[in-house]
């Protein structure tokens, strides 16, 4: 039959979030026979990649009974109404269960319109693919009890550090403009094995790397093409570890060379920009599952972190123009 999900904000659901979570949008493509909505409904939990067990006939016919399919104007559809192609129906879907991430999202800021946490790694910001209630953004509307919390960026699932979610939608595209416009001064700090000749030319004065970089869909690495650059990263310190954090690490990850603390200023927001940037720098961060090379995913362990954090984030607020300065403590 064919099917396409997408997420849309609150603002334009018919159905309100429930439990953290949105509602799911699908379309019945332009090109497919009419169908009735519990036979496209069927087919769309059924083929579901990530699917709870408990989400048999019974639990489908449910979201009928409750109302909770409906069509974009929010009348509920009975299980026997025939949909049209290119016609859209709105419904939950019912998550698979996650293994917990580990650690929490620390609150380091709360007000009127925004909260700021200090996220750790491994849980993504956003449901997406597998990762569903085991993101920052469910957990933390379950936590407050506020479902408009909504992020004002992303922070990648498997880095650490500050983030900032809006809590009014009257001001959420102030702070997602403040983001996209690149108006945020951003430090991260990575570990990776030290480099002398950079940790000497640093002393001297931050180093800028720019290279043109490019993200393909369905391709898990970023690449390197010819061009214009697009991505800039500022290293303002390399700091060799002290031989007790050597012994840490080397806990964690088995013998090492030495590593060095790195702090980096992105200055554009290129997918895995830092990442990429350090492998060609020639020391990929310390518990990388990406760079150089792409590991199993089912080898992924919590107690072996990809050692990046964003460290701080500072702005000047558009709302009521104070500056901003929140910090991680996870450095």
């Amino acid at each position: 039959m064919g099917k396409r999900i997408v997420q849309r904000r609150r603002r334009q659901a018919p159905l309100p979030i429930r439990d953290g979570l949105n509602p799911s949008r699908a379309r019945l493509p332009d090109d497919a026979a009419p169908v009735t909505a519990l036979e496209f409904v069927t087919e769309l939990v059924t083929t579901q990649t990530h699917r709870a067990t408990c989400d048999d006939t019974a639990s489908i016919r449910a979201r009928f009974d409750a109302g909770e399919v409906v069509d974009p104007q929010g009348r509920r559809l009975s299980p026997d109404r025939v949909l049209a192609p290119g016609q859209d129906i709105w419904f939950y879907r019912t998550p698979a269960p996650e293994t917990p991430v580990p650690g929490d999202c620390r609150i380091i800021h709360h007000d009127e319109h925004l909260l700021v946490v200090d996220k750790p790694h491994f849980l993504a910001t956003m449901p997406r693919g597998c990762h569903i209630t085991e993101t920052a953004v469910v957990k933390l509307r379950r936590e407050t009890g506020n479902p408009d919390l909504t992020p004002a960026h992303r922070l990648d699932r498997l880095t650490a550090g500050i983030l900032v979610l809006t809590c009014d939608p009257t001001v959420r595209g102030a702070y997602q403009q403040l983001f996209s416009s690149r108006k945020v001064r951003k430090t991260y700090q990575a570990t990776a094995a030290h480099l002398p000749e950079l940790s000497a030319a640093v002393s001297c004065g931050p180093v800028t790397w720019e290279h043109r970089m490019q993200k393909t869909r369905g391709r898990l690495q970023s690449y390197l093409e010819e061009g214009e650059p697009n991505a800039r990263t500022i290293v303002s310190a390399v700091t060799p570890v002290s031989d007790t954090e050597q012994i840490a690490l080397e806990s964690i990850h088995g013998a090492l060379p030495r590593q060095a603390r790195y702090t980096l200023h992105p200055a554009t927001g290129r997918t895995h920009q830092l990442r990429l940037h350090m492998l060609i720098a020639g020391a990929p961060i310390l518990g990388d599952p990406l760079y150089p090379d792409i590991l199993p995913e089912d080898t992924e362990d919590f107690r072996i972190p990809m050692h990046l954090t964003a460290t701080i984030l500072e702005f000047t607020d558009p709302i009521s123009g104070a500056q901003r300065c929140f910090v991680s403590e996870r450095a």
